[in-house]
């Protein structure tokens, strides 16, 4: 037997061990990481324009 299909039944059999979310846990995840991006993406940005209207009034 070669390696690489040994590989791919461990793979396999690995897979079949996984606890995979229901629908509404993956929803919640979803919508858990959607809200992160989004309030880190909006903190960010604000962080962004600080410094530079901070840069902008040094230099002037």
């Amino acid at each position: 037997m070669s390696r690489i299909a040994q590989f791919f039944r461990n793979v396999a059999s690995e897979m079949r061990k996984v606890s995979w979310p229901n629908r509404k846990e993956l929803t919640n995840y979803t919508i858990t990481v959607i809200a992160t991006v989004a309030f880190l993406a909006v903190f960010f940005a604000v962080v962004d324009l600080g410094i530079s209207s901070i840069v902008r009034w040094i230099l002037k």
